[in-house]
């Protein structure tokens, strides 16, 4: 690629409209209908309050750029567009850059055609983590960003942590993850067609079966290898069985949200009688899928929350993205004499007590003729 060629110009936009199935588009704009409604429920606005000579606030305001990477090495995800600029461009994000790998030289045309209903202002052909340091650093073609998010491989993972500070970035993600709690009633052939889903994405991802069933285990297990034969991506979901799936069977349901709740996985199924009531147990997931009617899969493309979850754990500490990850925090703050005056005892103080005499001064000072 030149400077120029490497920016993707509107002839490759309006090929890319030529080229994709009108059924693929129509489900891009039906998800990007629901994935906008669910997050215009997350905008926040700035606020204040008076007290006594005192006006104390918060403005709150978006960023003025974001980059998003979407992985384009063996697969295509305009599912990844939305879910990454949506959020931005709700929150008022003024400049939204994407970058994505081009095997072959050719960015697959849903994923241009995606970018444009989600309202992208530039993509560039550049994936890895030479793209995450050009959306950090910047180029003679790439202006940088103020944040980064967005999944991607081990490489581009890392390398979001090292610009960490440069910019900010939403987190860093590992391996999909997805986590049944299931009872005696569960249908184990959901079970497993849930778990598959998820480890068709990577043979590093991680299935987790809890259920106070031995038979449904059994059943599972059994299930899963019945299944992924007649999957298109049987060899990755083959490994993926061999290396990081695994089953717990417990005494009680009690028992089973203690583990789920250490684990905190990335995605937590409850497929057990009357789930709705048992939401609030589960403390530490990215995200929870509530009954048999609700496939981790659903949350993928359509349900309408983010599907960029925390994963490895920090579902402990970590949010899916969202809204609030492209706006930025400033304490606003206003005395008048009164106000200052009736907390200027407890400032001085605490600065001499601290040893900041120049602090104490700068408040003693306003009072002085």
């Amino acid at each position: 690629y030149t400077a120029r060629s490497i920016r993707v110009s509107s002839a490759e936009f309006a090929n890319a409209n030529k080229q994709a199935d009108p059924k693929v588009v129509r489900a891009i704009r039906a998800s990007c209908a629901r994935i906008r409604k669910f997050h215009k429920k997350q905008i926040e606005k700035s606020w204040s309050y008076r007290e006594k000579g005192v006006t104390l606030g918060q403005s709150i305001k978006p960023i003025h750029s974001a980059g998003i990477y979407v992985p384009g090495g063996l697969a295509a995800y305009p599912s990844s567009v939305l879910m990454n600029a949506i959020p931005a461009r709700i929150a008022g994000v003024k400049r939204i850059v994407m970058t994505t790998p081009t095997p072959l030289g050719v960015i697959n045309p849903h994923v241009l055609v995606a970018a444009q209903i989600a309202e992208v202002d530039e993509v560039y052909k550049i994936g890895g983590a030479q793209a995450v340091a050009a959306l950090a650093y910047g180029t003679k073609s790439i202006k940088p960003v103020d944040k980064i998010v967005g999944p991607g491989n081990a490489f581009v993972a890392q390398a979001k942590r090292q610009v960490f500070g440069k910019v900010d970035i939403d987190m860093i993600a590992g391996p999909s993850e997805i986590l049944v709690l299931a009872d005696s009633g569960a249908d184990h052939r959901l079970i497993a067609a849930d778990l598959l889903s998820q480890a068709e994405h990577d043979e590093n991802a991680y299935l987790i079966l809890v259920t106070t069933s031995r038979q449904i285990a059994d059943k599972v297990q059994k299930e899963l290898r019945r299944q992924a034969e007649t999957l298109d991506r049987r060899l990755i979901i083959e490994k993926c069985l061999a290396k990081n799936s695994y089953a717990f069977i417990v005494k009680s349901l009690s028992e089973g949200f203690d583990i789920a709740n250490r684990f905190a996985p990335e995605h937590m199924e409850l497929i057990i009688k009357n789930a709705r009531r048992y939401v609030n147990r589960v403390d530490n997931a990215g995200a929870i899928f509530v009954g048999p009617w609700t496939p981790e899969a659903v949350g993928d493309y359509g349900a309408g929350p983010n599907h960029v979850l925390p994963t490895g754990g920090t579902a402990r500490f970590f949010s899916p993205l969202g809204v609030y990850d492209f706006m930025k925090r400033t304490s606003v703050v206003s005395f008048d004499q009164k106000g200052l005056k009736s907390i200027a005892k407890v400032v001085t103080t605490l600065a001499k007590d601290e040893g900041l005499s120049a602090h104490a001064r700068a408040v003693e000072m306003r009072f002085k003729k």
